[in-house]
């Protein structure tokens, strides 16, 4: 009987009488929802399934698992979740919206927006800019921070259970060797026994909690000028209560396999600036592991279940297994300072590198424009008065990038730091951080004609950097160059100078003894 209702639910909403429309009826399906476009309008129904992991078998479940979606989204979604609409049968048999009969099923009314406007298809057609990213990162950041708590067993256990659930994914698909899944989730074993402690520390300060769960560029549009997270985990709490950088791991991972590795980087770069959250740095990598791994395993169900005619799905499947394992390749920790006068591409060049320096998503950057704004309780963006740049602040600043650094590199993650560096002790301080962990370091100093920077600093819109041409003229008067950094010709293309500095401090790490392995 509940089949038949949904096909006639189906029926109904496949007519555009159903909603006052003369237009066609667009219908897209998953493995439990069914979505109906008409007009200006997305109408989405819960399929009649009960698995282990939802139950969407009564009217009365759907109804309230649709509520709930509502409200949920509505938090990150603003102006795109309209409201929950009743399906009736009324006295005479047919079907209606918020009848006054019996209830056989429930829908979510949305706005309908342009599916072009989903950041898979933006990512598909080169449309994800830096701009846009981070501003994904810090709504993300917004919303971790309003999600409520959940203190309902130990963060290693929490992710236990995702590995357990992974195992059994595998165990019932045929896609992959027993043996070499058998040595996959062992890998995994061995880095949560790794990860525990960490993990059941960040359960008790609050970092699990009420996340996405399911927050990857598909689920996440730019409407109304501004991104928007939607569709969220809504019918399950424990598997959507988890690790916040385990939910943003999922978008990394994404933007990782697509091979945006450099958007990758800026997000989780552009989020820590925001959370404060760097002790967590050093699991992001076994983060988007799972995530992967998760992936795979999902891919290799659907092939059993439906078949795989032309191969995508097993070419999918075994992409994301293999970026697992990569993922959970150990990757010694490396510090990397890229010095320079204001105007010679610092920051541009430790975006670019950053990426491809540890283990994905690539290095923490640790820079002075934006810990000098953080200090002051402003956005980077935000420019600051002249006292904010006393020699006694900037003491402050360099003894903050120092300890950032050192801290990362005492849990075993690589540090980009970016920051003028003109004053020897400054030098000193960074060194000391990668020395005294017994880390490969590197040092650089970007050069540029005077008149290049100039024209640079006077060029530049918005950013985190205050540098005038006063300030530039300035730095030019004390004529800094370290003796004992690699000195760069950073009048060049970007990719360059980047590829340079990449080559060299691979090279340097590797005279230190510290042989490196090529991120993927």
């Amino acid at each position: 009987m509940i089949v038949e209702d949904q096909e006639s639910v189906a029926a109904m909403l496949m007519d555009p009488a159903a909603y006052g429309e003369t237009g066609p009826v667009e219908a897209i399906e998953t493995h439990i929802s069914r979505v109906f476009l008409v007009g200006q309008r997305a109408y989405k129904i819960k399929r009649a399934v009960k698995l282990p992991y939802v139950d969407f078998s009564t009217a009365v479940l759907r109804l309230a698992a649709c509520e709930k979606e509502v409200e949920l989204n509505s938090k990150t979604a603003p102006g795109l979740y309209l409201g929950v609409r009743c399906i009736t049968r009324e006295s005479g048999g047919q079907l209606a919206f918020d009848g006054s009969g019996d209830l056989v099923d429930a829908a979510i009314e949305m706005v309908r927006f342009d599916q072009s406007k989903l950041l898979d298809r933006m990512a598909v057609g080169g449309d994800l800019t830096p701009a846009l990213m981070t501003d994904v990162a810090r709504m993300i950041v917004r919303y971790h921070r309003g999600a409520p708590e959940v203190h309902k067993g130990s963060g290693s256990s929490n992710l236990a259970g995702v590995l357990a659930i992974n195992e059994a994914g595998f165990a019932t698909s045929d896609v992959f060797e027993q043996a070499e899944t058998k040595a996959f989730t062992g890998i995994f074993r061995t880095a949560l026994a790794r990860h525990c402690a960490l993990l059941d520390r960040r359960e008790t300060a609050g970092k699990i909690r009420r996340c996405h769960g399911d927050l990857h560029l598909r689920n996440i549009c730019h409407f109304d000028g501004e991104p928007r997270l939607f569709d969220c985990i809504e019918f399950n709490d424990q598997i959507a209560s988890i690790d916040v950088l385990y939910d943003l791991a999922f978008l990394l991972m994404d933007l990782w396999h697509r091979g945006f590795p450099e958007l990758a980087n800026l997000v989780m770069n552009r989020y820590l600036d925001e959370a404060d959250d760097e002790d967590g740095f050093i699991l992001l990598p076994f983060f988007m592991a799972v995530r992967a791994a998760v992936r795979a395993h999902v891919t290799a169900t659907q092939i059993e279940e439906g078949g795989d005619n032309s191969g995508g799905l097993l070419a999918e499947a075994r992409s994301y297994f293999e970026l697992a394992r990569t993922l959970l390749q150990a990757r010694p920790p490396r510090l990397i300072a890229i010095g320079g006068l204001s105007g010679s591409g610092k920051t541009a060049v430790a975006e670019a590198l950053a990426a491809h320096v540890g283990a994905p998503p690539g290095a923490r950057i640790v820079e002075s424009d934006r810990i000098r704004k953080a200090m002051h309780g402003v956005p980077a963006e935000t420019k600051l008065p002249d006292r904010a740049y006393r020699p006694d602040v900037s003491d402050r600043v360099y003894r903050e990038m120092a300890w950032r650094a050192d801290l990362i590199l005492s849990e075993g993650g690589s540090v980009v730091a970016d920051a003028v560096f003109d004053r020897p002790a400054d030098r000193d301080r960074i060194e000391k951080a990668a020395n005294g962990r017994d880390v490969a370091f590197a040092g650089f100093w970007l050069e540029a004609d005077p008149l290049v920077l100039w024209r640079r600093v006077s060029e530049r819109r918005g950013g985190p950097s205050d540098a005038t041409i006063d300030i530039l003229s300035r730095q030019l008067q004390r004529k800094a160059t370290p003796s004992t950094w690699r000195k760069v010709d950073a009048d060049r293309k970007l990719a360059d100078i980047a590829a340079e500095l990449a080559s060299v401090s691979k090279a340097a790490a590797a005279a230190q003894g510290a042989p490196l392995k090529t991120a993927s």
